[in-house]
């Protein structure tokens, strides 16, 4: 796919792109159904006229813009020659990398490279990072012993850990995985729960064996648990131990205390890999304890070997008005600080 000055001649001061897809491309899989992704592309640059006759493309425009779609394009096809489909997510978030790029952001990734770096497939499905952040905090947990995943609800932060756990499990990395969160709701003591202690911590720890059930053969799971190679527990259950050759990741940190935190730092073990996430906008902690999370910023940031991630609304991979409800939220919370940094009462 290369620039040419065929067909209609542009205006001065405008550029002109034509595309070539493959005949071994259907058209729908470059233009959506229903030109569903064509749509997206024509509403991301509306000052292009874009058209389309066989399997030709081609692009009238802005120069800028037209180098643009004309990038677009073929980063499209780099994903579609891998065999996966694009979706209309996709061709948003390509479009946001590529002008991020072009305004001077500096990222050296490309779309291709984001959207096809595989995690893991199970079950007929493959997790793959789908932000340009999210692929930055995969790699960062491949390079780094302890890395901090911090960002709002839906980032996929916790899912992304998971998943690069349960990889190293399958590749011999590790020999177990341990998932952990504080039970802070109930204080960590729980003893005025119902039922057995399995009883009392699974409503906390439930999204973590959700997780799990997505990227296990479920059957698989009991026989795991039961022989240790996947521990399920509440943070206090961290206490006094040392995690060797093991894969941890504590979910919900903004929940933990400095004292907790630090406990839970030095928990590492030889051969072992640390993943803590959490939103430090989402603090339920009691009686207005510091959460270990803000301040665990503040002390490690800079130290080799533990990385910081942190991942924004725009890295929201749920329903697209989760990502607006995050943003709407900050921008209210930013109204209510008073100048001298307090909230207003």
């Amino acid at each position: 796919m290369t620039q040419t000055p065929t067909g209609h001649t542009p205006a001065p001061g405008q550029a002109r792109a034509h595309f070539t897809v493959p005949a071994t491309h259907p058209m729908v899989t470059v233009l959506g159904s229903g030109d569903a992704l064509l749509r997206v592309i024509e509403r991301a640059f509306p000052k292009a006229d874009i058209h389309v006759r066989g399997n030709q493309v081609s692009a009238i425009g802005e120069a800028a813009e037209v180098a643009l779609i004309q990038r677009l394009f073929d980063e499209m096809m780099l994903v579609l020659r891998t065999g996966q489909s694009m979706t209309e997510d996709a061709v948003e978030r390509s479009i946001a990398m590529l002008q991020a790029n072009g305004s001077g952001g500096g990222e050296a990734e490309t779309p291709a490279e984001v959207l096809t770096q595989n995690i893991l497939s199970s079950r007929g499905r493959t997790i793959r990072p789908k932000t340009l952040n999210q692929k930055r905090y995969v790699d960062a947990i491949d390079k780094n012993t302890i890395v901090f995943g911090i960002g709002p609800a839906g980032t996929g932060k916790t899912y992304l850990a998971m998943a690069k756990a349960v990889q190293a499990l399958q590749s011999k990395q590790v020999s177990r995985i341990i998932l952990t969160r504080p039970a802070v709701e109930a204080g960590e003591r729980l003893g005025f729960l119902p039922g057995t202690l399995f009883d009392k911590i699974d409503p906390y720890l439930r999204p973590l064996y959700d997780a799990l059930h997505d990227m296990i053969d479920p059957d698989s799971i009991p026989r795991l648990m039961a022989a240790g190679t996947i521990e399920v527990a509440p943070l206090a259950y961290m206490r006094g131990r040392t995690l060797n050759e093991a894969f941890v990741v504590l979910d919900e940190a903004q929940n933990t205390t400095t004292e907790q935190m630090k406990m839970f730092l030095t928990r590492l073990g030889f051969d072992s890999k640390i993943v803590i996430t959490g939103d430090v906008t989402q603090v339920d902690l009691p009686g207005g304890a510091r959460s270990g999370l803000r301040q665990v910023q503040d002390i490690l940031e800079g130290v080799p070997d533990i990385h910081f991630s942190r991942l924004t609304s725009e890295d929201v991979v749920r329903h697209k008005l989760v990502g607006r409800i995050v943003d709407a939220y900050e921008k209210y919370d930013d109204s209510q600080q008073a100048p001298n940094g307090h909230q207003r009462k």
